[in-house]
């Protein structure tokens, strides 16, 4: 990739950028090294949940966000999908240290515009923020093996492998509210509820009856 010397200068204002990362390091880092091209980028909002992102970052007015997927609340698909339903034309770029086909799927559903792992070097990190504030996607090598092998082998249905996941909708599926669900398996309600909106995301659905309908499928599959 071309060196931050080399890229071509332009008139129009810098990418606005907004850092959401629960690491204060991190984003320190990441506003010292975008901040080597002012005339390109402009850090202009930090975020460290995804409570916090929500609060903060649409007022900003960013034209990117770079995303961390660990957030002490949630993850950063559930805040890229809250931060788009206020600004649909917002872009996401994943910036995370963690990959997995069901992460990589979540975050192209959510409708991010890239998945970088933290590894990248600088210079493609700037490079790949001005490419997704273009209009553009900008991935990881080791995501682009990755989607390639899933347009060569097709979508697959997500699972649960997760044996608490699977209680989760159990209970769920019973009937039980998040305060009961909560009380069963010793969690506090606010914990059940962030727990079921990963599981949600994780499954591409967004409401209890379709979680209930699923749970019965899989259970009905398991028997057959």
């Amino acid at each position: 990739m071309s060196s931050a010397s080399s890229f071509s200068a332009s008139k129009r204002p810098p990418v606005r950028v907004a850092l959401v990362d629960d690491s204060e390091l991190v984003r320190l880092g990441l506003r010292s090294l975008l901040g080597l091209q002012p005339t390109l980028i402009q850090v202009v909002a930090e975020a460290a949940s995804v409570a916090e992102a929500v609060a903060v970052v649409p007022a900003s007015r960013p034209d990117v966000v770079l995303m961390d997927m660990r957030l002490p609340d949630g993850n950063g698909v559930q805040a890229c999908r809250r931060l788009r339903e206020i600004e649909p034309e917002l872009r996401v770029l994943f910036l995370t240290s963690a990959i997995s086909d069901e992460l990589v799927a979540d975050s192209i559903r959510a409708g991010g515009s890239g998945y970088l792992l933290k590894e990248v070097n600088g210079q493609s990190l700037i490079q790949a923020v001005l490419d997704v504030a273009a209009g553009g996607k900008a991935h990881d090598p080791a995501v682009s093996a990755h989607l390639r092998e899933v347009a060569r082998l097709g979508p697959r249905a997500p699972q649960l492998t997760n044996a608490h996941d699977n209680r989760l909708l159990a209970l769920l599926t019973a009937g039980k509210t998040n305060k009961e669900i909560g009380n069963e398996l010793g969690l506090a309600e606010k914990t059940v509820k962030n727990q079921l909106t990963v599981l949600f995301d994780k499954l591409g659905i967004d409401r209890r009856a379709q979680a209930a309908a699923y749970f019965v499928r899989q259970q009905q599959q398991a028997g057959a």
